[in-house]
């Protein structure tokens, strides 16, 4: 691919005004270049979007930059060796991304048991065009729940490993690329006993990946990329940061980029500048009206990353978003090879304010993208390009080929871009241009028929229910071993610890009282009584109960981890059992003939009336709870009677800080996730992005749920309640 950074003479755009020095020289960590059509230094919000004048400057600005990206190629030692190898050219047509939750339920299916890749395509193909490629996220935000590491939570996936390979070869099969993740901050886990480019490259050949995610990443390292190389496994490595050491240019093909400044003038993104085949897949997962980071794509001719299930968090396009992106989709999919054109030239001169055009050129077609920033449509005159007798043009974003006015060599062109909508215009000279071009006119006539301003673009969240617990058979006295919990009024106040999210609608939990999720919860309640276990269930009754009901998980990867020969070990028959999953929990619960506690169950045997924010009073109490265990391996649970110090009021035991326990399960649509409670004593270092403890009784943790072997954890367990006549 020839690297040509002047336009032909005759397709030079006008002169306006003397050469401006735009000295582009302090630009070398941003994401975005300055734009053009105001003074160096003045913020838009100072001087007035009415004095912005871009076509009068973008000459000269261009030819600064141009300037600019040769010194800076040269600086870095820039060779396009890895833009030109075959196994990694996908990258530049990998415009539809998207982070994909392994916990997505139309990712896979917890009742069948099977992994539905199928499911989870269709929905985003019907919905906004489908995908170029995935990401299988299966490791935030639950590590750190115990010891195990990213590579763990690969493995523990179901069906293991081969689990794994099974759905990449089914994304495969769909035509779609996968990438897997790797993050730098992991090191407060099970060490891997090698380094991490070593481990994931293992991985990426074992399950037949395409790519390795960098999280955290400003620019995957080299280590990485060779070490697949290495293997005769050649992977796309994608940072999730924007790229901060240029030279990472040469070897990350590909990146993420970040949120753009929402200015009336779109900003230019630098790396596809450097080099116009580096893919750039957009980012801004927590954004709920994506018109102008769909515009920003479409003028840079980069992709987007879609998306939506955000750590459980459901954020779905709105119908207006989702049909841009088909569309924008849809032609980038079928002018590929103009879409990373070296001589593609943003901010090309338009006839009307507001309206922002990039020029890709190609063999014999050329195409410009085009966005309105304006709320209102506008019609008539957009484009004046250079003409040859025989080109032909059309309109791609609404299907119909054009009719310009040509005046002394210029084709004047006449469009329609709706309020914050887009455009596209393609010229196609010679034999053989036009070729299949009036099949996608009428593919994207039919997508015009429904304009943008037809579809919502109303965001609202979607709604979670509560799995019900079945009621016991009522015991007018504690049954051994448990303790009453009498009737009384309890205000009922938690709020969740997870890490990200804010205060975003959707976030957390919807009790039944609830008119959507959200972080914070209070209700005043009227308590009925009850029994609860006065000890989490230890080793030794779940021992009985396996051994007098023959209990055996259809999933039973993890069941009893650390039991050995089918019993726990010697000296761990009065600890909490773990590594049982919440179905074995219900299991076990009903053969005993009790169930697991509503959340506000637990809270209110463990808090009593006066809201207190640990067990024993609002002060913290080392003495009250077992140490706590900041290195990278699990120590063994404390016993359950080791702690009298933290009985609740009503004398209730070992409720925090030993290990968590299993309360209520929510689900929507897309991801199932159960409340903990209590806290454990593991606590692994070195990152913020581990699973948060919640010792205080109003705070819980929500746990993401896909199937039993991930889900069954060495730091959670459970306890029982009796429903009370």
């Amino acid at each position: 691919m020839s690297r040509q950074d002047d336009l032909p003479q005759d397709e030079q755009p006008p002169r306006h005004v003397p050469r401006t020095e735009y000295k582009f020289s302090h630009v070398t960590t941003q994401r975005y270049l300055p734009t053009p059509g105001k003074a160096p230094g003045w913020p838009f919000a100072e001087i007035g979007h009415w004095k912005i004048d871009v076509n009068a400057t973008s000459e000269d600005w261009i030819s600064e930059l141009r300037d600019w990206r040769r010194e800076h190629l040269t600086r870095i030692g820039f060779d396009d060796a890895n833009y030109r190898r075959p196994e990694l050219q996908w990258a530049q047509r990998n415009f539809v991304h998207a982070q994909m939750m392994v916990e997505d339920r139309y990712f896979y299916d917890p009742e069948q048991g099977r992994y539905t890749v199928d499911r989870y395509l269709d929905d985003v193909e019907q919905r906004y065009g489908g995908l170029d490629s995935v990401l299988i996220w299966y490791v935030y935000p639950n590590i750190g729940i115990d010891d195990r590491n990213q590579f763990d939570m690969a493995a523990d996936l179901p069906g293991g490993i081969e689990g794994l390979r099974s759905a990449v070869a089914d994304f495969h099969r769909r035509g779609v690329r996968v990438f897997l993740p790797t993050m730098p901050w992991d090191n407060g886990t099970r060490d891997q006993g090698e380094a991490d480019w070593k481990a994931i490259a293992r991985l990426v050949k074992e399950v037949g990946a395409d790519g390795i995610n960098g999280d955290t990443y400003n620019g995957v390292p080299r280590a990485f990329f060779d070490a697949c190389d290495a293997l005769g496994q050649p992977v796309v490595v994608q940072p999730e940061s924007t790229i901060s050491a240029e030279e990472h240019l040469i070897w990350n093909v590909q990146s993420w980029g970040k949120k753009a400044p929402n200015d009336v003038v779109p900003p230019v993104a630098k790396f596809k500048w450097l080099e116009p085949r580096h893919m750039i897949n957009y980012e801004n997962r927590w954004g709920r009206d994506r018109n102008h980071d769909l515009q920003y794509c479409f003028f840079n001719g980069v992709g987007y990353n879609a998306w939506e299930n955000i750590w459980g968090i459901w954020n779905q396009f709105t119908p207006r978003d989702a049909e841009s992106l088909r569309r924008i989709s849809t032609i980038y999919r079928a002018f590929a090879p103009l879409m990373v054109s070296a001589e593609w030239t943003p901010y090309f001169p338009t006839l009307q304010a507001g309206v922002f055009a990039s020029r890709f050129p190609g063999e014999g077609r050329v195409l410009w993208t085009m966005v309105n920033r304006h709320e209102y449509v506008v019609e008539g005159e957009q484009l004046c390009v250079p003409h040859r007798e025989g080109v032909r043009y059309f309109d791609l974003w609404n299907g119909v080929e054009l009719r310009p006015r040509v005046v002394d060599g210029s084709a004047i062109v006449e469009m329609t871009l709706e309020g914050k909508g887009f455009g596209a215009l393609l010229a196609c000279e010679g034999a053989g241009a036009s070729e299949g071009v009036e099949a996608f006119l009428a593919l994207m006539a039919n997508y015009a028929r429904a304009p943008l301003a037809s579809l919502s673009s109303r965001w609202t969240s979607i709604p979670q229910t509560m799995t019900e617990i079945a009621r016991t058979t009522p015991q007018t006295s504690a049954p051994d071993g448990m303790v009453t919990i009498p009737a009384g009024e309890f205000v009922f106040a938690v709020g969740g610890v997870e890490i990200e999210g804010q205060t975003w609608e959707g976030l957390d939990v919807q009790y039944p009282w609830e008119p959507s999720a959200r972080r914070n919860h209070r209700r005043r309640m009227a308590m009925k009584a009850f029994h609860i276990d006065r000890h989490p269930v230890t080793n030794t009754q779940f021992k009985r109960f396996i051994e007098e009901s023959g209990y055996a998980p259809r999933d039973a990867h993890n069941f009893l981890r650390d039991w050995r020969d089918g019993a726990p070990r010697a000296g761990w028959e009065n600890k909490p059992v773990t590594w049982v999953a919440l179905e074995d929990a219900r299991a076990y619960a009903a053969w005993a003939g009790k169930r697991l506690p509503h959340e506000w169950e637990w809270q209110y045997a463990a808090q009593g009336t006066d809201g207190r924010l640990y067990p024993w009073g609002n002060d913290w109490r080392a003495d009250a709870v077992p140490p706590v265990n900041r290195e990278r391996r699990l120590k063994p649970p404390a016993d359950v009677d080791a702690h009298p110090q933290g009985a609740s009021p009503f004398g209730v035991m070992d409720l925090v800080g030993n290990v968590w326990q299993w309360t209520d399960e929510f689900a929507d649509e897309h991801t199932r996730a159960a409340i903990l409670r209590g806290g454990s004593a593991y606590q692994p270092q070195t990152s913020h992005w581990y699973f948060p403890q919640a010792y205080r009784l109003d705070q819980h943790g929500k746990y993401l749920l896909m199937a039993p072997s991930k889900d069954r954890s060495g730091m959670v367990g459970f306890r029982c309640v009796v429903d009370a006549e």
